[in-house]
């Protein structure tokens, strides 16, 4: 890709961005949110047609016209928001759009034969083709993806973020695929805000900045991070993680689980989060912290265990009443869990307040509006148009809105369920700040992420939890990421 540009009305998301890449290459693509990663690779897979530059492909000049032109070239793309319908089969997922069929009839067995050698192939043979895909984990649909995306006669395959959903286990076998893949000649396309992951798996990195091409083609083995960095941020990100006040001792407590179990997920989780306080949910996928996140905000009705906020016990099952109490959360899937993505950010700020901003049955819009902008000059939204629909903007910048919507109901315990997924180094830095200035303003804050080192630099307090049970409870300046990582195979295997 030479020069290539693209304008939505006023807006350059794309200013002359070059694109280099090789057979059997891992090429690496770099940028903060809103850099123009994904309108460049919709450019390439034919959702988006350049207004300027020259798209390349076998040494000849393409034009892509369509998703499905894309394909037929050998451009596959698997993008960070899941593409998967979760009525459907893995089968019928893996194949949708190009259906295995003969005289007019589908050839299921065919289609579930080649489902099971691409399960096979990724290291999840054990997953049946005839399963629902709603019946997946975030992990597990991941794969599905991928699949699709190797079902088709490919030379590029486009992964944006894809180990954003996986755990460690997991993103090892990962690179293990993408190396068989560029062993047959295959290149890929590799989006990734976790820097560590380019020097195991990279080749050469391509980094954008505002819609333009930064750095083209810097050699992994040669480019330290901190110049990446540089080249993304235009500046040296340092001390990403804030520094950690004590929680005063009189603190009071304002979030007491105890003995929490819900059947099939975990069991007996206890602790106390107190005033000023970050407690930290650190375990691999599927280890349950999500689950005790929901059962705690009544999103899942507990089969036993008590929760309190400050000092008043909730019902089980009941969000309304944790919401009531002032408690928030912001969920894994923010997109799809969270947001609603075509409202405008000042509605989606205000959403959890509409009572208490209503007269008479209805919403005072004029209000609502003063009351998003001084939040979005607060958490220093960008755009600050609060009239711009959630989807328009970052990941970091649609979690900001997330927060900004709990304070203003004015909740005092607040959920974070993998904050920073799909959020670049610089946002990060703003997103770890905010976490810091909510609790030393007397908040009570629970964090789940799937980064040990994340967990260990933001909390106070760290639970280690794997297969549904807290196998212990430990100051975080008294555990790393090898003694975290530890317990978790330990318990695991016991």
């Amino acid at each position: 890709m030479h020069g290539v540009t693209k304008s939505f009305g006023p807006v350059k998301a794309l200013r002359g961005v070059d694109l280099d890449v090789r057979a059997g290459e891992v090429h690496c693509l770099l940028g903060q949110n809103g850099a123009g990663k994904s309108t460049l690779i919709k450019t390439l897979a034919g959702v988006y047609q350049p207004d300027e530059g020259e798209i390349r492909w076998n040494g000849e000049a393409a034009t892509i016209a369509t998703p499905q032109a894309a394909i037929e070239l050998g451009i596959a793309t698997m993008y960070q928001e899941l593409d998967v319908v979760d009525d459907l089969t893995i089968a019928e997922n893996i194949f949708l759009g190009h259906e295995l069929a003969r005289g007019g009839f589908l050839r299921r067995a065919d289609a579930a034969r080649e489902t099971r050698a691409l399960l096979a192939r990724l290291g999840h043979s054990s997953l049946s083709p005839h399963t629902e895909v709603r019946e997946l984990s975030a992990a597990e649909k991941q794969i599905v993806s991928m699949a699709r995306a190797l079902s088709h006669d490919i030379r590029l395959i486009v992964m944006d973020e894809p180990s954003a959903v996986l755990d460690a286990g997991e993103v090892r076998n990962l690179f293990g695929v993408i190396r068989e893949l560029t062993a047959q000649g295959i290149a890929v396309i590799y989006i990734t805000h976790r820097l560590e992951e380019i020097r195991q798996i990279g080749d050469r990195i391509t980094v954008l900045k505002d819609g333009a091409s930064t750095a083209s083609s810097l050699p992994v083995a040669d480019t330290p991070t901190p110049e990446l960095i540089r080249h993304m941020t235009g500046r040296t990100v340092e001390n990403v993680f804030p520094l950690r006040p004590p929680v005063p001792s009189e603190a009071p407590p304002l979030l007491e689980v105890e003995r929490l179990g819900l059947d099939g997920e975990f069991d007996d989780v206890s602790f106390t989060v107190r005033a000023g306080e970050v407690v930290g949910l650190a375990g691999l996928v599927g280890s349950g912290r999500s689950e005790i996140l929901e059962t705690i905000f009544g999103a899942r009705r507990a089969s036993r265990g008590t929760v309190r906020v400050a000092g008043r016990e909730l019902p089980r099952g009941s969000v309304t009443a944790a919401v009531e109490a002032g408690m928030g959360l912001s969920p894994e899937e923010r997109k799809s869990q969270g947001l609603v993505l075509d409202e405008p950010v000042f509605r989606n700020i205000t959403l959890s307040s509409f009572a208490r901003e209503s007269r008479g049955g209805w919403l005072r819009e004029d209000r609502e509006r003063q009351i998003a902008s001084e939040q979005i000059t607060a958490m220093e939204l960008r755009p600050s148009d609060p009239d711009l629909p959630a989807r328009a903007l970052s990941g970091g910048n649609q979690q900001k809105i997330l927060l900004a919507r709990w304070l203003v109901h004015g909740s005092r315990v607040l959920l974070l369920d993998e904050p920073t997924r799909g959020v670049d180094v610089g946002a990060r830095a703003e997103i770890y700040g905010l976490i810091r200035d909510l609790a030393a303003s007397g908040n009570a804050i629970v964090v789940v992420s799937s980064e040990i080192e994340e967990v260990l630099g933001l909390a106070d307090t760290v639970l280690v939890v794997g297969d549904g049970r807290v196998l212990t409870t430990v100051p975080a300046s008294e555990i790393d990421e090898h003694g975290v990582l530890d317990l978790v195979m330990k318990g695991t295997a016991a």
